[in-house]
Protein backbone atom coordinates (compact mmCIF):
# COMPACT_ATOMS: atom_id res chain seq x y z
CA UNK A 1 0.00 0.00 0.00
CA UNK A 2 1.33 3.62 -0.82
CA UNK A 3 1.57 6.77 0.87
CA UNK A 4 -0.69 8.17 -1.54
CA UNK A 5 -3.66 5.93 0.00
CA UNK A 6 -4.21 7.66 3.16
CA UNK A 7 -7.13 9.04 3.64
CA UNK A 8 -8.33 7.22 1.17
CA UNK A 9 -11.98 5.28 1.11
CA UNK A 10 -11.14 1.59 1.93
CA UNK A 11 -13.86 -0.48 0.98
CA UNK A 12 -16.27 1.89 0.73
CA UNK A 13 -16.45 1.67 4.51
CA UNK A 14 -13.06 2.76 5.97
CA UNK A 15 -11.64 6.11 5.84
CA UNK A 16 -7.81 6.16 6.20
CA UNK A 17 -6.45 8.56 8.20
CA UNK A 18 -3.10 7.90 9.55
CA UNK A 19 0.19 5.33 9.75
CA UNK A 20 0.52 4.42 13.59
CA UNK A 21 2.22 1.18 13.43
CA UNK A 22 5.11 -1.09 11.21
CA UNK A 23 5.44 -4.50 12.20
CA UNK A 24 7.44 -7.52 10.91
CA UNK A 25 4.40 -8.08 8.06
CA UNK A 26 2.99 -4.55 7.59
CA UNK A 27 1.68 -1.26 8.32
CA UNK A 28 -0.64 -0.12 10.45
CA UNK A 29 -3.35 2.62 10.18
CA UNK A 30 -5.73 4.61 11.79
CA UNK A 31 -9.41 4.87 10.25
CA UNK A 32 -12.95 5.55 10.65
CA UNK A 33 -15.67 3.48 10.64
CA UNK A 34 -18.26 5.11 8.24
CA UNK A 35 -21.05 2.70 8.70
CA UNK A 36 -20.99 3.12 12.57
CA UNK A 37 -20.00 6.79 13.24
CA UNK A 38 -16.92 8.01 14.72
CA UNK A 39 -15.45 4.76 15.49
CA UNK A 40 -11.83 4.48 15.15
CA UNK A 41 -10.57 1.06 14.04
CA UNK A 42 -6.97 0.23 13.28
CA UNK A 43 -6.26 -1.07 9.44
CA UNK A 44 -3.16 -3.78 9.12
CA UNK A 45 -2.06 -4.44 5.36
CA UNK A 46 0.34 -6.79 4.37
CA UNK A 47 3.84 -5.01 3.53
CA UNK A 48 4.16 -5.06 -0.08
CA UNK A 49 7.83 -6.55 -0.50
CA UNK A 50 5.76 -9.82 1.30
CA UNK A 51 3.12 -10.11 -1.26
CA UNK A 52 3.77 -14.10 -2.31
CA UNK A 53 1.15 -16.86 -1.90
CA UNK A 54 2.76 -18.25 0.76
CA UNK A 55 2.90 -15.28 3.10
CA UNK A 56 -0.46 -14.00 1.76
CA UNK A 57 -1.88 -17.32 3.23
CA UNK A 58 0.20 -16.56 6.63
CA UNK A 59 -1.46 -13.22 7.05
CA UNK A 60 -4.76 -14.47 6.37
CA UNK A 61 -4.35 -17.42 9.34
CA UNK A 62 -3.45 -14.29 11.43
CA UNK A 63 -6.32 -12.49 10.66
CA UNK A 64 -8.55 -15.63 11.01
CA UNK A 65 -6.27 -16.92 14.58
CA UNK A 66 -7.00 -13.02 15.81
CA UNK A 67 -10.46 -12.96 14.99
CA UNK A 68 -11.28 -16.20 16.51
CA UNK A 69 -9.16 -15.31 20.02
CA UNK A 70 -10.75 -11.97 19.67
CA UNK A 71 -14.54 -13.79 20.06
CA UNK A 72 -12.81 -16.02 22.90
CA UNK A 73 -11.09 -13.90 24.80
CA UNK A 74 -11.25 -10.45 25.77
CA UNK A 75 -7.64 -10.05 26.18
CA UNK A 76 -6.81 -10.48 23.32
CA UNK A 77 -7.04 -7.71 20.59
CA UNK A 78 -10.25 -8.08 18.49
CA UNK A 79 -10.00 -8.77 14.67
CA UNK A 80 -13.33 -7.09 13.17
CA UNK A 81 -13.03 -7.44 9.10
CA UNK A 82 -10.69 -8.65 6.61
CA UNK A 83 -10.52 -7.90 3.08
CA UNK A 84 -8.34 -7.06 -0.05
CA UNK A 85 -7.52 -3.52 -1.33
CA UNK A 86 -7.84 -1.95 -4.49
CA UNK A 87 -3.85 -2.72 -5.09
CA UNK A 88 -5.18 -5.96 -3.78
CA UNK A 89 -3.30 -5.83 -0.93
CA UNK A 90 -4.80 -8.26 2.02
CA UNK A 91 -5.75 -6.10 5.14
CA UNK A 92 -7.60 -6.71 8.10
CA UNK A 93 -9.80 -4.86 11.13
CA UNK A 94 -8.58 -4.45 14.34
CA UNK A 95 -10.31 -2.65 17.56
CA UNK A 96 -8.30 1.15 17.76
CA UNK A 97 -6.87 0.94 21.58
CA UNK A 98 -5.75 3.80 23.23
CA UNK A 99 -3.39 3.04 26.22
CA UNK A 100 0.82 1.72 26.88
CA UNK A 101 2.24 -1.10 26.06
CA UNK A 102 3.63 -3.14 29.12
CA UNK A 103 6.96 -2.65 28.31
CA UNK A 104 6.50 1.07 28.54
CA UNK A 105 4.58 1.07 32.09
CA UNK A 106 7.69 -1.05 33.43
CA UNK A 107 10.52 0.79 32.25
CA UNK A 108 9.04 4.02 34.13
CA UNK A 109 9.19 1.55 37.22
CA UNK A 110 8.45 -2.25 37.95
CA UNK A 111 4.63 -3.06 38.82
CA UNK A 112 3.33 -3.11 42.34
CA UNK A 113 2.18 -6.66 43.56
CA UNK A 114 -1.48 -6.27 43.55
CA UNK A 115 -1.45 -4.46 40.09
CA UNK A 116 1.49 -7.42 38.97
CA UNK A 117 -1.12 -9.79 39.65
CA UNK A 118 -4.00 -8.22 38.14
CA UNK A 119 -2.34 -7.39 35.13
CA UNK A 120 -0.72 -10.61 35.02
CA UNK A 121 -3.76 -13.20 35.17
CA UNK A 122 -5.01 -11.03 32.40
CA UNK A 123 -2.12 -12.02 30.40
CA UNK A 124 -2.91 -15.71 31.74
CA UNK A 125 -6.47 -15.85 30.46
CA UNK A 126 -5.87 -14.74 26.93
CA UNK A 127 -2.74 -17.18 26.19
CA UNK A 128 -5.36 -19.63 27.79
CA UNK A 129 -8.01 -18.96 25.10
CA UNK A 130 -4.60 -19.19 22.25
CA UNK A 131 -3.44 -22.68 23.82
CA UNK A 132 -7.24 -23.83 24.17
CA UNK A 133 -7.28 -23.09 20.14
CA UNK A 134 -9.34 -22.33 17.83
CA UNK A 135 -11.47 -24.64 15.02
CA UNK A 136 -10.38 -24.74 11.83
CA UNK A 137 -12.43 -26.83 9.49
CA UNK A 138 -14.21 -28.82 12.35
CA UNK A 139 -10.99 -29.34 13.83
CA UNK A 140 -9.50 -27.84 17.14
CA UNK A 141 -6.13 -26.40 16.76
CA UNK A 142 -3.90 -25.28 19.98
CA UNK A 143 -1.56 -21.50 19.02
CA UNK A 144 1.34 -20.91 20.76
CA UNK A 145 2.18 -17.24 20.48
CA UNK A 146 6.21 -17.60 20.03
CA UNK A 147 6.42 -13.92 20.55
CA UNK A 148 5.17 -12.47 24.31
CA UNK A 149 7.52 -9.91 25.74
CA UNK A 150 5.87 -6.98 26.96
CA UNK A 151 5.74 -4.62 23.83
CA UNK A 152 3.16 -7.06 22.57
CA UNK A 153 1.16 -6.55 25.72
CA UNK A 154 -1.32 -3.38 25.98
CA UNK A 155 -2.46 -2.15 29.33
CA UNK A 156 -6.32 -0.12 28.31
CA UNK A 157 -8.25 2.02 30.64
CA UNK A 158 -11.54 0.39 30.37
CA UNK A 159 -14.37 2.08 31.50
CA UNK A 160 -16.26 -0.48 32.85
CA UNK A 161 -13.62 -2.83 33.32
CA UNK A 162 -10.69 -0.85 34.81
CA UNK A 163 -7.40 -1.65 33.75
CA UNK A 164 -7.57 -3.89 30.55
CA UNK A 165 -4.40 -6.21 29.41
CA UNK A 166 -4.42 -7.22 25.48
CA UNK A 167 -2.40 -9.46 23.62
CA UNK A 168 -1.47 -8.05 20.45
CA UNK A 169 0.50 -9.03 17.63
CA UNK A 170 -0.10 -13.13 16.48
CA UNK A 171 1.91 -12.36 13.48
CA UNK A 172 4.09 -15.24 14.38
CA UNK A 173 1.96 -17.42 15.42
CA UNK A 174 1.77 -21.35 14.85
CA UNK A 175 -1.02 -23.63 14.89
CA UNK A 176 0.01 -27.04 16.12
CA UNK A 177 -1.34 -29.23 13.83
CA UNK A 178 -0.96 -32.89 13.40
CA UNK A 179 1.93 -33.32 10.58
CA UNK A 180 2.08 -29.89 10.23
CA UNK A 181 6.05 -28.56 9.75
CA UNK A 182 7.50 -26.83 12.52
CA UNK A 183 9.55 -23.91 11.04
CA UNK A 184 13.84 -24.75 11.69
CA UNK A 185 14.86 -21.34 11.52
CA UNK A 186 14.47 -18.55 14.32
CA UNK A 187 10.88 -16.63 14.51
CA UNK A 188 10.85 -14.59 17.63
CA UNK A 189 12.55 -12.00 19.99
CA UNK A 190 16.22 -12.92 21.31
CA UNK A 191 15.68 -11.87 25.25
CA UNK A 192 12.38 -13.65 25.34
CA UNK A 193 12.77 -16.91 23.70
CA UNK A 194 12.66 -20.44 25.26
CA UNK A 195 15.56 -22.28 24.90
CA UNK A 196 13.83 -24.58 22.91
CA UNK A 197 12.54 -22.13 20.55
CA UNK A 198 16.00 -21.31 19.96
CA UNK A 199 16.96 -24.70 18.69
CA UNK A 200 14.45 -24.53 16.50
CA UNK A 201 12.53 -27.44 17.91
CA UNK A 202 8.53 -28.23 17.84
CA UNK A 203 7.14 -26.21 20.15
CA UNK A 204 4.04 -26.17 22.61
CA UNK A 205 2.60 -24.19 24.88
CA UNK A 206 5.33 -24.15 27.96
CA UNK A 207 7.39 -21.98 25.36
CA UNK A 208 5.22 -19.25 25.86
CA UNK A 209 4.95 -20.19 29.87
CA UNK A 210 9.28 -19.54 29.26
CA UNK A 211 8.75 -16.18 27.66
CA UNK A 212 6.08 -15.00 29.69
CA UNK A 213 8.16 -15.88 33.26
CA UNK A 214 10.92 -13.79 31.40
CA UNK A 215 8.36 -10.95 31.29
CA UNK A 216 6.70 -11.72 35.09
CA UNK A 217 10.47 -11.50 36.33
CA UNK A 218 10.69 -8.35 34.19
CA UNK A 219 7.07 -7.11 35.24
CA UNK A 220 8.36 -7.28 39.01
CA UNK A 221 11.83 -6.15 38.76
CA UNK A 222 12.35 -4.12 36.04
CA UNK A 223 15.47 -6.12 34.65
CA UNK A 224 15.50 -9.44 32.86
CA UNK A 225 16.44 -12.58 34.45
CA UNK A 226 19.07 -13.76 32.05
CA UNK A 227 22.12 -11.58 30.72
CA UNK A 228 23.89 -11.63 26.84
CA UNK A 229 27.24 -11.28 26.74
CA UNK A 230 27.05 -9.57 23.51
CA UNK A 231 23.29 -8.96 21.52
CA UNK A 232 23.40 -11.49 19.50
CA UNK A 233 21.85 -15.19 18.73
CA UNK A 234 24.76 -17.15 19.58
CA UNK A 235 24.83 -14.78 22.88
CA UNK A 236 21.61 -14.99 24.39
CA UNK A 237 21.68 -18.77 22.98
CA UNK A 238 23.84 -18.71 25.85
CA UNK A 239 21.69 -16.99 27.99
CA UNK A 240 18.81 -19.03 27.93
CA UNK A 241 20.48 -22.30 27.56
CA UNK A 242 23.11 -22.43 30.41
CA UNK A 243 22.94 -19.05 32.44
CA UNK A 244 21.07 -19.59 35.45
CA UNK A 245 18.26 -16.99 36.28
CA UNK A 246 19.19 -14.37 38.53
CA UNK A 247 17.19 -14.08 42.05
CA UNK A 248 15.06 -11.30 43.01
CA UNK A 249 17.29 -10.43 45.95
CA UNK A 250 20.26 -10.29 43.44
CA UNK A 251 18.50 -7.60 41.28
CA UNK A 252 17.80 -5.80 44.23
CA UNK A 253 18.22 -6.70 47.96
CA UNK A 254 15.41 -4.43 48.90
CA UNK A 255 12.35 -6.01 46.74
CA UNK A 256 10.40 -7.98 49.14
CA UNK A 257 8.53 -10.82 47.08
CA UNK A 258 6.15 -13.80 48.55
CA UNK A 259 8.20 -16.70 48.27
CA UNK A 260 5.29 -18.66 46.88
CA UNK A 261 5.09 -15.97 44.10
CA UNK A 262 9.05 -16.45 43.64
CA UNK A 263 8.50 -20.30 43.31
CA UNK A 264 6.09 -19.67 40.25
CA UNK A 265 8.36 -17.12 38.40
CA UNK A 266 11.02 -19.57 39.05
CA UNK A 267 9.62 -22.67 37.76
CA UNK A 268 8.55 -20.44 34.50
CA UNK A 269 12.11 -20.05 33.74
CA UNK A 270 13.15 -24.03 34.38
CA UNK A 271 15.18 -24.57 30.91
CA UNK A 272 13.91 -28.53 30.95
CA UNK A 273 10.61 -27.33 29.66
CA UNK A 274 9.38 -30.57 31.45
CA UNK A 275 10.20 -28.94 35.05
CA UNK A 276 8.26 -25.62 33.91
CA UNK A 277 4.10 -25.25 34.79
CA UNK A 278 2.59 -28.14 32.41
CA UNK A 279 -0.17 -25.37 31.76
CA UNK A 280 -1.23 -21.82 31.82
CA UNK A 281 -4.24 -22.78 33.84
CA UNK A 282 -1.91 -23.98 36.40
CA UNK A 283 -0.30 -20.81 37.16
CA UNK A 284 -3.74 -18.74 37.43
CA UNK A 285 -4.58 -21.33 40.07
CA UNK A 286 -1.33 -20.68 41.64
CA UNK A 287 -2.23 -17.17 41.55
CA UNK A 288 -5.45 -17.57 43.44
CA UNK A 289 -3.90 -17.35 47.12
CA UNK A 290 -1.56 -14.06 46.39
CA UNK A 291 -4.54 -12.52 44.95
CA UNK A 292 -6.77 -13.23 48.20
CA UNK A 293 -3.50 -12.09 49.93
CA UNK A 294 -3.11 -8.76 47.98
CA UNK A 295 -6.78 -8.00 47.32
CA UNK A 296 -6.28 -5.33 45.17
CA UNK A 297 -5.15 -8.36 42.23
CA UNK A 298 -9.10 -9.22 41.62
CA UNK A 299 -10.89 -10.64 38.66
CA UNK A 300 -12.41 -8.81 36.12
CA UNK A 301 -15.66 -9.57 36.90
CA UNK A 302 -15.99 -8.67 40.37
CA UNK A 303 -14.87 -4.66 38.80
CA UNK A 304 -17.85 -4.90 37.13
CA UNK A 305 -20.23 -5.38 39.62
CA UNK A 306 -18.32 -2.48 41.76
CA UNK A 307 -18.19 0.11 38.47
CA UNK A 308 -22.27 -0.72 38.05
CA UNK A 309 -22.65 0.12 41.87
CA UNK A 310 -21.17 3.65 41.71
CA UNK A 311 -23.13 6.87 41.58
CA UNK A 312 -25.72 7.57 39.33
CA UNK A 313 -24.85 8.45 35.64
CA UNK A 314 -28.27 9.66 34.34
CA UNK A 315 -29.23 12.92 33.81
CA UNK A 316 -32.31 14.78 32.99
CA UNK A 317 -31.36 16.88 30.21
CA UNK A 318 -32.68 20.63 30.03
CA UNK A 319 -35.04 21.64 27.04
CA UNK A 320 -33.87 23.30 24.47
CA UNK A 321 -36.15 24.28 20.92
CA UNK A 322 -35.13 20.46 19.20
CA UNK A 323 -36.03 19.34 22.94
CA UNK A 324 -39.36 20.65 23.05
CA UNK A 325 -39.91 19.50 19.28
CA UNK A 326 -39.08 16.04 19.98
CA UNK A 327 -41.18 16.33 23.57
CA UNK A 328 -43.94 17.50 21.21
CA UNK A 329 -43.44 14.85 18.65
CA UNK A 330 -43.39 12.06 21.15
CA UNK A 331 -46.24 13.53 22.73
CA UNK A 332 -48.62 12.35 20.08
CA UNK A 333 -47.69 8.74 19.97
CA UNK A 334 -50.19 6.37 20.96
CA UNK A 335 -49.49 2.83 22.91
CA UNK A 336 -49.27 0.23 20.15
CA UNK A 337 -52.55 -2.30 19.41
CA UNK A 338 -50.24 -4.82 19.43
CA UNK A 339 -48.75 -4.21 23.09
CA UNK A 340 -50.90 -5.32 25.94
CA UNK A 341 -51.89 -3.20 28.21
CA UNK A 342 -50.07 -3.69 30.99
CA UNK A 343 -46.89 -2.83 32.96
CA UNK A 344 -44.16 -3.25 30.33
CA UNK A 345 -41.19 -1.84 29.34
CA UNK A 346 -39.61 -2.01 25.39
CA UNK A 347 -37.14 -0.12 23.82
CA UNK A 348 -37.86 1.79 20.21
CA UNK A 349 -36.66 3.39 17.15
CA UNK A 350 -38.86 6.43 16.63
CA UNK A 351 -38.19 8.08 13.71
CA UNK A 352 -38.97 11.71 12.83
CA UNK A 353 -38.95 13.28 9.83
CA UNK A 354 -35.10 12.44 8.79
CA UNK A 355 -33.99 11.86 12.81
CA UNK A 356 -34.11 8.82 14.69
CA UNK A 357 -34.93 9.20 18.44
CA UNK A 358 -34.08 6.06 21.07
CA UNK A 359 -36.70 5.49 23.03
CA UNK A 360 -38.04 3.61 26.00
CA UNK A 361 -41.79 2.92 26.42
CA UNK A 362 -43.26 1.98 29.94
CA UNK A 363 -46.50 1.76 31.14
CA UNK A 364 -47.19 2.99 34.73
CA UNK A 365 -50.66 2.64 37.02
CA UNK A 366 -52.37 6.39 36.83
CA UNK A 367 -51.31 7.14 40.65
CA UNK A 368 -47.68 7.31 39.68
CA UNK A 369 -49.15 9.95 37.56
CA UNK A 370 -51.47 11.38 40.38
CA UNK A 371 -48.08 11.91 42.61
CA UNK A 372 -46.16 13.51 40.51
CA UNK A 373 -42.57 13.41 40.35
CA UNK A 374 -41.48 10.87 38.04
CA UNK A 375 -37.26 11.06 38.31
CA UNK A 376 -34.52 9.42 36.34
CA UNK A 377 -31.88 8.31 38.67
CA UNK A 378 -29.84 5.84 37.11
CA UNK A 379 -28.57 4.53 34.02
CA UNK A 380 -25.59 2.14 32.35
CA UNK A 381 -25.09 -0.82 30.09
CA UNK A 382 -23.98 -3.94 30.64
CA UNK A 383 -22.88 -7.05 27.29
CA UNK A 384 -22.16 -10.58 27.18
CA UNK A 385 -20.68 -12.09 24.10
CA UNK A 386 -20.77 -15.24 24.84
CA UNK A 387 -23.45 -17.28 24.54
CA UNK A 388 -24.81 -15.07 22.15
CA UNK A 389 -24.54 -11.17 22.17
CA UNK A 390 -26.61 -9.12 24.00
CA UNK A 391 -26.74 -5.76 25.97
CA UNK A 392 -28.66 -5.18 29.02
CA UNK A 393 -30.00 -1.55 28.59
CA UNK A 394 -30.82 -0.64 32.22
CA UNK A 395 -32.66 2.68 33.48
CA UNK A 396 -33.49 3.34 36.99
CA UNK A 397 -36.70 5.34 37.70
CA UNK A 398 -37.89 6.99 40.98
CA UNK A 399 -42.00 7.79 42.46
CA UNK A 400 -43.43 8.26 44.75
CA UNK A 401 -45.94 6.11 44.53
CA UNK A 402 -43.73 3.20 43.95
CA UNK A 403 -40.25 4.37 44.91
CA UNK A 404 -37.86 2.53 42.45
CA UNK A 405 -38.06 1.24 39.45
CA UNK A 406 -36.19 -0.76 37.13
CA UNK A 407 -36.41 -0.69 33.62
CA UNK A 408 -34.00 -3.83 31.75
CA UNK A 409 -34.50 -3.46 27.94
CA UNK A 410 -32.47 -6.24 26.11
CA UNK A 411 -30.30 -5.27 22.92
CA UNK A 412 -29.86 -8.53 20.47
CA UNK A 413 -26.84 -7.38 18.78
CA UNK A 414 -27.47 -10.25 16.22
CA UNK A 415 -30.74 -8.62 14.89
CA UNK A 416 -31.01 -5.15 13.05
CA UNK A 417 -33.21 -4.01 15.30
CA UNK A 418 -30.70 -4.21 18.58
CA UNK A 419 -27.91 -3.27 16.48
CA UNK A 420 -29.54 -0.19 15.29
CA UNK A 421 -30.51 0.89 19.00
CA UNK A 422 -27.46 0.73 20.54
CA UNK A 423 -25.59 2.65 17.29
CA UNK A 424 -28.32 5.40 17.56
CA UNK A 425 -27.53 5.09 21.64
CA UNK A 426 -23.83 5.46 21.26
CA UNK A 427 -24.18 8.43 18.48
CA UNK A 428 -26.20 10.74 19.77
CA UNK A 429 -25.96 10.31 23.91
CA UNK A 430 -29.55 10.40 24.76
CA UNK A 431 -32.64 9.23 24.54
CA UNK A 432 -36.49 9.71 25.37
CA UNK A 433 -38.78 7.95 27.85
CA UNK A 434 -42.07 7.80 26.92
CA UNK A 435 -44.53 7.52 29.92
CA UNK A 436 -48.10 5.68 29.80
CA UNK A 437 -51.05 5.47 31.89
CA UNK A 438 -52.85 1.70 32.44
CA UNK A 439 -55.88 3.69 32.85
CA UNK A 440 -55.54 5.88 29.32
CA UNK A 441 -53.41 3.63 27.11
CA UNK A 442 -54.18 6.11 24.50
CA UNK A 443 -53.55 9.55 25.73
CA UNK A 444 -50.54 11.84 25.55
CA UNK A 445 -48.06 10.40 27.31
CA UNK A 446 -45.41 12.29 29.54
CA UNK A 447 -42.22 12.79 27.84
CA UNK A 448 -38.08 12.40 29.78
CA UNK A 449 -34.94 12.98 28.04
CA UNK A 450 -32.00 11.34 29.85
CA UNK A 451 -28.76 11.71 29.02
CA UNK A 452 -25.84 8.56 28.42
CA UNK A 453 -22.36 8.76 30.05
CA UNK A 454 -19.30 9.52 27.07
CA UNK A 455 -17.71 5.97 28.06
CA UNK A 456 -21.18 3.78 28.00
CA UNK A 457 -21.43 5.67 24.51
CA UNK A 458 -17.90 4.61 23.14
CA UNK A 459 -18.59 1.14 24.89
CA UNK A 460 -21.95 0.61 23.16
CA UNK A 461 -20.02 1.35 19.42
CA UNK A 462 -17.82 -0.89 20.03
CA UNK A 463 -19.78 -4.03 21.08
CA UNK A 464 -21.90 -3.60 17.67
CA UNK A 465 -18.72 -3.79 16.03
CA UNK A 466 -17.82 -7.06 17.71
CA UNK A 467 -21.48 -8.20 18.31
CA UNK A 468 -21.59 -8.01 14.23
CA UNK A 469 -18.43 -10.77 13.84
CA UNK A 470 -18.93 -12.59 17.14
CA UNK A 471 -20.15 -16.76 16.34
CA UNK A 472 -23.47 -17.32 18.80
CA UNK A 473 -23.04 -20.47 20.16
CA UNK A 474 -26.37 -20.36 21.97
CA UNK A 475 -29.93 -19.12 22.17
CA UNK A 476 -30.71 -15.34 22.97
CA UNK A 477 -32.37 -16.26 25.80
CA UNK A 478 -29.54 -18.14 26.89
CA UNK A 479 -28.09 -14.79 27.15
CA UNK A 480 -30.53 -12.66 28.32
CA UNK A 481 -30.90 -15.23 31.24
CA UNK A 482 -27.27 -14.57 32.38
CA UNK A 483 -27.59 -10.81 32.38
CA UNK A 484 -31.00 -11.00 33.99
CA UNK A 485 -29.58 -13.50 36.72
CA UNK A 486 -26.13 -10.92 37.01
CA UNK A 487 -28.93 -7.70 37.35
CA UNK A 488 -30.91 -9.48 39.71
CA UNK A 489 -28.30 -11.22 42.30
CA UNK A 490 -25.05 -8.93 41.98
CA UNK A 491 -25.90 -5.46 40.26
CA UNK A 492 -29.44 -4.69 41.84
CA UNK A 493 -28.65 -5.01 45.60
CA UNK A 494 -25.44 -2.71 45.46
CA UNK A 495 -27.25 0.15 42.83
CA UNK A 496 -30.21 -0.21 45.54
CA UNK A 497 -28.38 0.66 48.63
CA UNK A 498 -26.44 3.50 46.29
CA UNK A 499 -29.62 5.28 45.70
CA UNK A 500 -31.78 4.89 48.79
CA UNK A 501 -29.16 6.32 50.49
CA UNK A 502 -28.38 9.19 48.25
CA UNK A 503 -32.71 9.99 48.21
CA UNK A 504 -32.16 9.26 51.50
CA UNK A 505 -29.88 12.92 51.49
CA UNK A 506 -31.71 14.39 49.46
CA UNK A 507 -34.88 14.23 51.08
CA UNK A 508 -33.79 14.52 54.23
Amino acid sequence: MSDSTEKRKLDNRYRLLEQIGQGSMGRVFLAEDMVLGDVKVAIKFLAQALLSDKLKERFVQEATTCAQLGQKSIHVVRVTDYGVSEDEVPFYVMEYLRGKSLGDIISAQPLAIPRFLAICRQICLGLAAAHEGIVIKGNRFPIIHRDIKPSNILVTQDPTLGELAKILDFGIAKLMQTGADQTNCFMGTLAYASPEQMEGRELDSRSDIYSLGIMMFQMLTGRLPVKAETNSFGGWYRAHHSQPPRSFVAVDQALKIPKRLETLVMSCLEKNPDNRPSSVEVILDDLVPLEERFGAGLRISRQIGHTLARLPVAETEPEDKQEVSEDQFCRLVSWPKEKPVAEIVFPKVLRMGDRKLSSIWLMLPQTAFQSGDIRILYNNCICTMSPHPMVLWLTVLHTKEQGLRWLPCYLDLKQSAGQELAVLLGQTGRYKLLFFSSDEPQNYPQVLTAGMAASQCKLLKEWVTLGRVQVSIGKPHQSKDLLRNELNTVLKPKIQKTLEATLSNTFC
